[in-house]
């Protein structure tokens, strides 16, 4: 399927090395976690342990001292094993990103190298029930109380809590001069009192659970609230931009797995003289298939180039756009891919069948592709919004 020659040498090892960490594990083992119920903590301590965790991070509290570009590499290629690790996109992707960002240096020293070296994880939580794709209805609440927060609030679809130290939590204060609610960045470790977790039945085949929380009277010292109390809205899409970029990194990796399967099936199944892939009812969309994937890429490159940039508001845009363009993509490769297999797509054998209900979750999450069309026809194409 080949790599981008855009890449500088030192992006192109990273790839080569981060393939080879995938391919010691590969598919297998990751079916096998998700059957056990387990979750794939062998390859997250090898993973940490070449750095691979923490690139993104800085090298002063134990990072590489990259930034979103190495981090994405890293999840798409171990994706194009076959062994994706979705905590990628929230501890040191988002959590990791903000906190370096806007962090005090006591909450840099408390959590960053942790998180460069795989020792913690911390989870983030935004997304509420009846909020939706809406943030501005977030109703979790964080009010002052002496020199306490204290929390209440319901979060849904919170990965991987039951593995992370803490999570960092969306809620909203109420600013005292206008009265109204304005979002901050809450980091709140998992045992803390009145912070419970539930698990979410979920018809999909992953290693990370998905859980519903709730904040009952969640009390948390001052120096719980990560940054400036008034600087909550900058922080919060200071790490939405990055869950974006490390999504289409995701979908983009499970795509090019899917494909690869089918090219080498295509390759070898032989059912008259020659081999399927012959056929151009089965090559074509297969071609298509892969410009899709190497288009989605080009975008998700730039959105992560524009953001270690600093150009949040140029990275905003490219990286919905690469969000959608991957998502879509991802889709179609792994349609096109089962269905290339025939009745062997379906088998556990081949194991191509659970990605299709995996391959949608890019198109659903963190935004759906609908809210982000919204996005660009208001702020790239300057049309009116309709909500």
């Amino acid at each position: 399927m080949g790599t981008p020659t855009i890449e500088s040498e030192e992006h192109r090892a990273l790839r080569t090395a981060v393939a080879a960490l995938g391919n010691r594990y590969g598919r297998e083992y990751f079916a096998r976690v998700v059957a056990e119920g387990a979750h794939t903590d062998e390859l997250w301590a090898e993973a940490a342990k070449l750095g691979y965790l923490g690139v993104n991070l800085p090298e002063e509290h134990g990072g590489g001292g990259g930034g979103i570009v190495e981090l994405s590499i890293v999840l798409e290629e171990l994706g194009a094993a076959g062994c994706p690790l979705l905590m990628l996109v929230v501890s040191p992707a988002i959590c990791g990103t903000v906190l370096a960002r806007f962090g005090t240096e006591e909450q840099k020293r408390t959590w960053l190298p942790g998180l460069a070296d795989g020792s913690r994880k911390m989870a983030f939580g935004i997304t509420e029930p009846d909020a939706g794709s809406n943030s501005h209805r977030i109703t979790t609440t964080a009010r002052r109380d002496g020199a306490d927060w204290v929390l209440n609030g319901r979060k849904v679809f919170i990965s991987g809590v039951d593995i992370a130290d803490a999570t960092l939590i969306v809620g909203r204060t109420e600013d005292a001069r206008t009265g109204r609610l304005k979002p901050c960045l809450f980091i709140v470790p998992r045992d803390t009192p009145g912070f419970g977790r539930s698990p979410i039945a979920m018809e999909l085949s992953a290693p990370e659970k998905q859980f519903e929380l709730t904040l009952d009277e969640v009390r948390l010292p001052a120096e719980a609230l990560v940054g400036d109390e008034d600087a909550g809205l900058l922080q919060l899409f200071a790490g939405l931009n990055p869950e974006r970029i490390m999504t289409a990194a995701f979908a983009l990796g499970m795509g090019r797995y899917a494909l690869g399967r089918a090219v080498d099936y295509a390759r070898t199944r032989q059912v008259w003289k020659e081999p399927i892939g012959t056929h151009q009812s089965l090559a074509h969309p297969l071609a298509q298939a892969h410009i899709e994937l190497e288009l989605a890429r080009l975008m998700m490159q730039k959105a992560a180039h524009l953001y270690d940039a600093g150009d949040d508001m140029g990275a905003g845009e490219a990286a919905n756009m690469a969000k959608y363009a991957a998502a879509e993509a991802a889709v179609h490769a792994v349609d096109q891919a089962v269905h290339t297999l025939g009745g062997n797509g379906l088998t556990q054998e081949y194991g191509l069948a659970s990605m299709i209900t995996a391959a949608r979750v890019a198109r659903i999450a963190p935004v759906s592709r609908e809210m982000i069309l919204n996005f660009v026809s208001h702020q790239s194409l300057g049309l009116p919004k309709s909500y």
